[in-house]
């Protein structure tokens, strides 16, 4: 039976994390500046895109889209007592590395079928620009199968984040998030693409209005 909602220990950590550490290191030492959050479904399976260019995209994302995200994460970390049932209880599912995507497609339905929105990359990597230059079709056939809708959401100077160094730099970062965009009907190679194309034009067009 499928939820509406992330489980209630879910979200009390969650929210201690957004508002005490990622929250704070936004906007005072990132600048950071917040567009389009208000776009965001905050209950049911919902499916976040986004363009990838730092390690601190993912807490940056969940705290914008103000619901906990669920994203993937390597197994050898589940292998670890108690931080396991830590990175759990905030939505990450583990993934084999060079198990394929069949693992970590039937990781994402079963988070979203909990009531999770689940994270996914578009490329698949970190860019070193931030833009989208070969977009994965995973999102899109996640989105089809669970007939979740796609939330794209662009980040804006992340790249600049670890430049040069190991020590986060104090660079300007702005979040922008699109309207939600309505999952392919079928999971045929053409739907796919097409919305795949759909949501990095999205990201792309949020990306150069820049700061």
């Amino acid at each position: 039976m499928s939820r509406d909602r992330e489980p209630l220990i879910s979200l009390l950590l969650y929210h201690l994390f957004k508002w005490s550490v990622v929250s704070p290191l936004l906007h005072t030492y990132f600048r950071g500046r917040i567009y389009g959050a208000h776009q965001v479904p905050l209950r049911g399976p919902l499916v976040v895109v986004a363009n990838h260019a730092s390690y601190f995209d993912p807490p940056l994302i969940s705290n914008c889209v103000r619901r906990p995200v669920a994203w993937m994460a390597k197994e050898e970390l589940f292998h670890i007592p108690i931080f396991r049932t830590l990175i759990r209880w905030y939505g990450a599912y583990p993934v084999k590395r060079g198990a394929g995507d069949r693992r970590a497609l039937q990781a994402a339905l079963k988070a979203l079928q909990q009531g999770w929105a689940v994270g996914v990359f578009l490329e698949g990597t970190r860019t070193k620009d931030g833009r989208i230059d070969d977009p994965k079709l995973g999102a899109a056939l996640i989105a089809a199968k669970a007939q979740a809708p796609l939330l794209p959401v662009c980040l804006w100077g992340t790249q600049e984040i670890l430049k040069n160094g190991t020590f986060p730099r104090p660079v300007p970062v702005t979040v922008r998030i699109g309207a939600p965009i309505p999952p392919p009907a079928s999971g045929d190679r053409a739907a796919l693409e097409a919305v795949t194309q759909h949501c990095c034009d999205v990201i792309h067009r949020l990306h150069d209005l820049g700061r």
